[in-house]
């Protein structure tokens, strides 16, 4: 497989920029585990997955959360969304890895 493109992080982290900046803030601030939140639909959408989205799901979830960070600063840069802009910030790391470490148990176990 081809190395993971800005657009592949991106369609991962579609589910953070639906939420409004305020309230996302708000969840970063906080550390919340939003995985578990939507946990059954993610469930049932993880039978939908092809073995090649898999794949990138897996690369993603796998890279240094500050290569993530960057892609979404350079996404930032040609997509202003204040969701983008508050996930690169260095604060939202650990929200960050708290979410994709809980991804990964979801969809691989």
């Amino acid at each position: 497989m081809d190395d993971v493109t800005s657009q592949d992080v991106l369609e991962m982290m579609d589910l953070f920029t639906r939420v409004p900046a305020l309230m996302l803030k708000t969840l970063v601030i906080r550390q919340v585990n939003v995985v578990e939140t939507f946990q059954d639909q993610i469930k049932s959408y993880k039978n939908s997955l092809s073995p090649e989205d898999r794949a990138k799901i897996e690369k993603v979830i796998d890279m240094p959360v500050p290569q993530l960070q960057e892609i979404l600063k350079q996404a930032y840069q040609e997509k202003p969304i204040k969701q983008l802009k508050i996930l690169m910030s260095p604060g939202a790391g650990p929200f960050i890895t708290l979410n994709l470490d809980a991804l990964k148990k979801v969809i691989f176990n």
